[in-house]
């Protein structure tokens, strides 16, 4: 029975430390494929954000001619920050897009 115990014991071991030298590696391959996902988004993410530009762009042209037909005065002030934030998105995705990629 003893005999047995130490086969078992010695047999596990021999697993053990083999898996050990299986496991140990730099890791590059892991970052590398985890690197290609991130880069993968960035495409969809430049064109959504570029479509929420153009939909915050659409929202504010409307505002801005609302205030112009009921004559507010401060309409180039509106409409400088509804154009200031269609840039701001625009400029956003591609220095985002240019910075990663």
């Amino acid at each position: 029975m003893e005999k047995q115990r130490k086969k078992v014991l010695l047999a596990a071991l021999a697993v053990l430390s083999g898996l050990s030298v299986l496991a140990q590696g730099n890791g590059s391959a892991g970052i590398n494929e985890a690197t290609q996902m991130v880069t993968s988004y960035f495409d969809p993410a430049t064109k959504l954000i570029y479509a929420i530009g153009a939909v915050v762009g659409l929202i504010g042209g409307v505002k801005v001619y609302n205030k112009f037909s009921n004559g507010d005065p401060d309409t180039s002030k509106t409409a400088a920050s509804w154009f200031g934030a269609c840039i701001f998105l625009i400029v956003a995705a591609t220095i985002l897009r240019s910075f990663f990629l």
